[in-house]
């Protein structure tokens, strides 16, 4: 008989020491927080369910969020200037970035201005709208050049769902995928949650991360619970990423 009383398995009750390793938590620097102020309030959020390390990914967008090593350092040092007058010592902040596979892609390789996460692998985004027309072009550019591409939520690609095999293809090319948390919730919509947990089942996914860009989405992880399955499908990707990308 089930009972009414059963426990939920709230997902922030199995973060605490997690490596979030895709957010947008800089300050001033794309469409994440706008301020040093902004910044220390998600941090603070995340603290709450004891994340406090974090490789901060900002976008890397041609015509929206031209952003390179020179700006994204910049805004590193704001936030760690922050963490010191907040005495929030504690905290590991690291940089990276997630880089748009558009026109100018290829060229940031060229021109050695990409920002890898730790042990060269490089985080990569589509449009939601199409597929990228150089994305196969650029996964062996960025291969050729001795990186790892992990693509940033496959499942929110809505447009890739009816392709047959094309997240098995992709797998096969080397291509790393990551999950974000808030896409297990249905936050995203209901097809993106399906997706999701069909990629879950297919384990094809190697790594999770939240995305997070503001307190609202701070609000909304604090929300998710699983089942025992669900649960069971995520703890080895949260496992894996810390595994990964400890320092």
């Amino acid at each position: 008989m089930l009972s009414f009383f059963s426990k939920k398995n709230y997902i922030i009750d199995h973060l605490e020491g997690f490596i979030d390793i895709h957010n947008h938590i800089l300050p001033g620097i794309d469409d994440g927080s706008k301020s040093v102020t902004d910044s220390l309030d998600l941090i603070k959020g995340f603290g709450e369910f004891g994340v406090s390390d974090f490789i901060c990914t900002p976008h890397i967008m041609e015509n929206y969020y031209p952003n390179n090593p020179t700006t994204i350092n910049s805004s590193l040092s704001l936030l760690k200037n922050g963490l010191k007058m907040s005495n929030l010592n504690h905290v590991n902040i690291n940089v990276a970035a997630e880089h748009m596979i558009d026109s100018g892609f290829e060229k940031l390789i060229e021109e050695k201005k990409i920002m890898p996460l730790s042990k060269r692998y490089l985080l990569i985004e589509m449009s939601y709208l199409q597929a990228s027309i150089n994305f196969e072009q650029s996964i062996d550019k960025i291969k050729e050049n001795g990186f790892h591409p992990i693509l940033a939520h496959p499942e929110r690609y809505a447009y890739l769902f009816s392709k047959k095999n094309i997240y098995t293809y992709y797998k096969s090319k080397g291509v790393f995928f990551q999950l974000n948390i808030l896409s297990i919730s249905g936050f995203y919509g209901k097809t993106i949650q399906k997706i999701a947990y069909k990629l879950l089942d297919d384990l094809k996914f190697d790594f999770i991360a939240s995305d997070a860009h503001n307190m609202g989405h701070i609000n909304e992880l604090k929300k998710i619970t699983l089942n025992k399955k669900q649960l069971n499908s995520i703890i080895p990707l949260i496992k894996n990423t810390n595994t990964f990308f400890l320092n």
